[in-house]
């Protein structure tokens, strides 16, 4: 299956919008750690998924993460 990042980015006023939107949105990366800056001071968070397309990756998250989030298409890869 196909795996993505999704770079989400927000402003630090948008925080709070950002986490309660997922408890309105049944998502498999609710609960789980992912990578984040929002304590740092860096308000942007990034998850690695599997999904069949890149729009199939972005309807794991709530709509209005989504629409603030840039997808791509990623392989692993042994650095020599």
């Amino acid at each position: 299956m196909p795996r993505f990042v999704l770079d989400h980015r927000h402003e630090a006023s948008e925080c709070g919008v950002v986490f309660a939107s997922f408890q309105g949105h049944d998502s498999p990366l609710r609960h789980k750690a992912t990578l984040a800056s929002c304590r740092s001071g860096g308000h942007a968070i990034w998850w690695t998924v599997e999904a069949d397309s890149e729009a199939g990756a972005l309807a794991l998250l709530p709509f209005y993460v989504a629409e603030r989030t840039t997808v791509a298409a990623v392989n692993t890869l042994d650095i020599p």
